[in-house]
């Protein structure tokens, strides 16, 4: 849930934070991280790495601190958010929203908005996968070996978002997913946001993808390494094989092992 979020108290109010928690940016999250390096004596950063969101900080770092940053690994990200994947963020919204238990945000100590929450991260798993990593986990496979012909959760597919659904209420807040997707949506370093026109730019940067992301799909890749190029940064592009969607950032280690093993041990040497 973060340091700070809609859960935590607001001493000058006397009451939890909820929506009148101002709204957190990409940018807000790395000046934080940036105040705590600053208060550890670390001057410059040898690298920053981060998957999907964690691909946005990394390159908001070098979009604020450019001369901090040694080099940089956005992996399975973009340079903003497109109408499909704003659209997909909305849904989870309004699933929360629209729960009765939301409360216009104000449930706390009455119990969160489980069934939006849940309903949410259904939605959200849906776009981790691929079509190819579903059918190899679930195809058509039945529960219990036979069709109910009720509501019920016929198909292992269900079962199984169900029980994401039901697992994330348990340890995530229903608002911090409103404040975090918001944060995501809002994200844009396109155009000159990056690096600005004439900048010199020293950071190196391995940029990483992967075949099978139609959440985060290879193109939006492409983008950020041709706006790299275009400044005359240091960029190395690589694409993974993989059938497992948005989760293969999570689920690839030994592939991304090797390659910013080699990207490291080069700049390290550079």
């Amino acid at each position: 849930m973060g340091s700070t979020g809609p859960a935590s108290f607001n001493p000058a109010a006397g009451k939890v934070w909820g929506l009148e928690l101002p709204v957190v940016t990409i940018r807000d999250m790395v000046r934080a991280q940036a105040m705590l390096v600053d208060h550890l004596g670390i001057e410059t950063l040898f690298c920053v790495a981060g998957g999907s969101m964690g691909g946005m900080q990394a390159l908001q770092w070098v979009a604020s601190y450019p001369d901090r940053v040694r080099s940089a690994i956005p992996i399975a990200t973009t340079l903003k958010h497109s109408p499909q994947q704003i659209a997909f963020d909305e849904v989870g919204r309004q699933a929360i929203m629209a729960d009765p238990a939301w409360l216009d945000g104000n449930y706390y100590g009455a119990g969160q908005p489980e069934r939006g929450l849940a309903v949410a991260r259904m939605v959200g798993h849906i776009t981790y996968m691929s079509d190819q990593s579903m059918e190899e986990k679930f195809s058509r496979k039945l529960r219990d070996g036979n069709y109910s012909f009720s509501f019920t959760a016929d198909f292992e597919v269900e079962g199984y978002l169900r029980y994401r659904g039901d697992n994330f209420v348990k340890r995530f807040d229903a608002n911090s997913y409103l404040y975090i997707t918001k944060a995501m949506d809002y994200f844009d370093l396109s155009g000159d946001k990056l690096i600005r026109p004439g900048q010199a730019i020293g950071t190196r940067f391995l940029v990483i993808a992967f075949q099978s992301d139609w959440l985060y799909p290879a193109y939006q890749s492409h983008e950020i390494v041709r706006l790299l190029k275009s400044h005359g940064a240091d960029a190395t592009y690589c694409e993974i094989a993989s059938t497992y969607g948005h989760d293969a950032f999570l689920l690839e280690v030994d592939e991304q092992t090797h390659l910013i093993r080699h990207f490291l041990d080069k700049t390290y040497r550079g």
